[in-house]
This record gives C-alpha cells, sequence and structure tokens, in this order.
C-alpha cells in the first residue's frame, strides 16, 4: 500500500529543473525521475513547471493515492488520467504523472518480488504469448547537430554549435552481445575524439546535448563521412527531426531550400552510400505525404510524429507512414499508455526503440523498460556522462542476470 508521496526538485543533465518522486509502501521507498526534451513534438503531453508539478502532486496525486495497491498499475495511471481530466495531462503535468507512475512501477515489481524489467515483461504480454527476454541493441549518438547542437535551453557543453540540421548520427554495433556492443560503442566514440582533435583541435571535442561531439561543420555529409572514419563494422542511424529545419512548406536542409521529393532523393542517395540502418523523423510532423513516400523504401522511425501515443500510432498505421516507433514515455505520461503504444506498434510488426531525452537525469527504468517489452533499439546518447551511462550500465547488469 502507498503510505505517502514525497517530491522534490533536482537538476537535469542541461542543470534545468526537473521533479524526482519518493513513493513509501511497507517495502520501502521507491524513486524516480523524469526527463525533458530539447526537441519536443507538438503532440506530446504536456509537462508543466517543476513548482506546479510538485503542488499538483503533494495536494491533487499523493492524498488520491494514499492507501492504493502499488500492483494496481493501470487503476492507479487512470486514476491520475480522471484527475487530470485532460487530452495532454495540461491540468496535472505529464512529468508530475509520470514520476508518480514510475515509482509505481517500481514499488509494484518489488511486492511482486521480481526485478522489474520481468515486472514489465508480464505485465505486457499474456502468459499465452510466446515471448522471450531480449537484450536491445544500443544506437549511440556520437555526432551531434540540430536543436541538440545549440544552447536554446541554457546549458550546451562548452559552448558547442555547428550547423548541421541532422540532430543525430549514431552508430549502432553489430555484435552478439549487448556488452559487447558497448564496448565497441566505446570504442568508436573515443577514435572519433582522436580524429576530432586531429582535424579541428580543440574546438572539435564540444560536447552536445546528449554527449555526442559537436564538430564545426555544416553538411551532412561531412558528418557522416567522420564517422565513418571511426568505425569498422556498425550501421548508422539518424535522427533528422525534420520538423526542426521545415518552414513555409521548404526543407532548410545543407545550406539549401529544398521540397519534398528532393528531401527523399536526399535521404535515398545517403543509404545508398552509408550504412544507414534507419531514420527518424525524416519528414515534418505534419508532411504525412512525404512520410508515406520514404516508409515503402526504407527503415522509417516516428518519434515527433507518433510522440508515443497510440492515437497517433493508428494514424500513421492508417497512412503508411512508418515502421518503427520512438518509445518516450514522458511523451505521453504514463507506464499504462507507454505500454498500449508498445503493444500497438509490434502488433503492426514495427521495430521499437526506447529513448531517453535530451535532458535526462540517473534515473535507469528506460533500460528495464527496453528489456522489458522486447525493444529493438534503445537510444540513450553517448557512452560517456553519467546520465547516460546509468542505463548502459543498468543493462549490463540485466545482461547478466538473464545469463
Amino acid at each position: 500500500m502507498i503510505r505517502k508521496i514525497q517530491v522534490r526538485e533536482i537538476l537535469d543533465s542541461q542543470r534545468q529543473p526537473t521533479l524526482e518522486v519518493g513513493l513509501e509502501t511497507d517495502d520501502g521507498l521507491f524513486q524516480a525521475s523524469v526527463p525533458s526534451g530539447a526537441s519536443k513534438g507538438k503532440y506530446e503531453a504536456k509537462a508543466l513547471g517543476v513548482g506546479k508539478a510538485i503542488k499538483n502532486i503533494n495536494e491533487i496525486i499523493g492524498p488520491k493515492l494514499k492507501n492504493r495497491d502499488v500492483i494496481e498499475q493501470k487503476e492507479i495511471d487512470q486514476l491520475m488520467n480522471d484527475l487530470d481530466g485532460t487530452g495532454d495531462k495540461s491540468k496535472l503535468g505529464a512529468n508530475a504523472i509520470l514520476a508518480v507512475s514510475m515509482a509505481v512501477a517500481r514499488a509494484g515489481a518489488v511486492a511482486k518480488n521480481l526485478p522489474l524489467y520481468q515486472y514489465i515483461f508480464y505485465s505486457t504480454f499474456s502468459t499465452a504469448v510466446e515471448k522471450v527476454l531480449q537484450m536491445p541493441r544500443p544506437c549511440f549518438n556520437i555526432i551531434n547537430g540540430g536543436a541538440h547542437a545549440h544552447p536554446v535551453r541554457g546549458l550546451v557543453s562548452n559552448g558547442a554549435s555547428n550547423d548541421l540540421a541532422i540532430q543525430e548520427f549514431m552508430v549502432i554495433p553489430q555484435m552478439e552481445s549487448f556488452e559487447e556492443n558497448l564496448r565497441v560503442g566505446e570504442k568508436v566514440y573515443h577514435y572519433l575524439k582522436e580524429i576530432l582533435e586531429k582535424t579541428f583541435g580543440k574546438s572539435g571535442i564540444k560536447l552536445g546535448d546528449e554527449a555526442g561531439f559537436v564538430p564545426p561543420i555544416s553538411r551532412t555529409k561531412e558528418a557522416l563521412d567522420l564517422l565513418m572514419k571511426a568505425i569498422s563494422s556498425a550501421d548508422i542511424g539518424l535522427d533528422c527531426a525534420a520538423s526542426q529545419f521545415f518552414k513555409d512548406g521548404k526543407y532548410n536542409l545543407d545550406g539549401k531550400e529544398q521540397g519534398r521529393e528532393e528531401l527523399l532523393n536526399f535521404y535515398q542517395d545517403l543509404t545508398k552510400n552509408y550504412p544507414i540502418l534507419f531514420i527518424e523523423d525524416p519528414f515534418a510532423q505534419d508532411d504525412w505525404e512525404g512520410w508515406k513516400k520514404i516508409s515503402s523504401k526504407l527503415l522509417v522511425v516516428g518519434d515527433d510524429l507518433t510522440v508515443t501515443n497510440p492515437k497517433r500510432i493508428k494514424m500513421a498505421q492508417e497512412k503508411k507512414a512508418c515502421n518503427g516507433l520512438i518509445i518516450k514515455p514522458n511523451q505521453i505520461g504514463t507506464i499504462t499508455e507507454t505500454l498500449e503504444a508498445i503493444k500497438l506498434a509490434q502488433s503492426f510488426n514495427w521495430k521499437i526503440v526506447v529513448s531517453h531525452r535530451s535532458g535526462e537525469t540517473n534515473d535507469d527504468f528506460i533500460a528495464d523498460l527496453a528489456v522489458g517489452v522486447g525493444a529493438d533499439f534503445i537510444k540513450a546518447g553517448a557512452p560517456a556522462t553519467p546520465e547516460r551511462m546509468a542505463k548502459y550500465n543498468r543493462l549490463l547488469q540485466i545482461e547478466k542476470e538473464l545469463s
């Protein structure tokens, strides 16, 4: 049973305020903290200012959840949604609701005497479903561009900035175990650092939002060529975040305006010349026609388009707009709805990519989530700073338990 819920303000990896919840039960204290994104889809659930979110937990959510059984995840999440009463969680705040929802899940796992990933697994799949626990492949964002390379939210390490429109250039190792993939990612990261130092001097080793490098370059192929120098055998993933460089019906990429067809040809050319496994958000979040055209040709992952929202996912499936899905719990606001989004996408045979945000905390919940739902990939940033390594270290621990 929930005895009480405590909440306090903390700082995320960008030194922006966020909140941490402590949920107390007979089994102990269970904590959860929530991230925030620099690049947000306009259809995401709404986070409130930290002061307002804390007040809502203290005065509304906490009293209503007292004495509730933590294994009633779905009922508790629905109660919070009912208390909010909006479609986008703008009354109580997605950040307030999610922090409590995550803490409830952790407490529920202990109440059932299960690791969190197994608790999520049994909550997601019925015993009739033939599904085994598997480790996701990590996608290391080691070159940052777009909103992740500009000090738009206050702090970006060392004042890093470049003119790359594409937001994330990820290396995706192909080894058999997570441990081996992490080792490869770390080697590539450090080798890329050496390459950048030789090429640009110290200006080449500044860091962006997600601990990836921000070299002083402006063209997509420049970034890809640098990446290719650092990898021997690995795939590449791109998060284009095209809504960020879409204006007045045109895409401003690599110093010129491009229409939908030009951009599609540009992406196809990239996939012919580089080992690109998937492209995330290749078109703006309302450019359905662009999405439909490219998803028939490539592995295309929706983020701003789908925002972990079952309604948006259904729309994307109906329009054949993508075949992969980014999962960010704070886009939707509860664990129950997050799992519903994943199950829906899996029913369409989409690839699942569980993802962090640019403003992260040391909370490692998404590591257990990725394993528990059988995600194909996980994005947690470059293998460098503590808030990113917290997720990778948790995955190492899970892999040892599973083996």
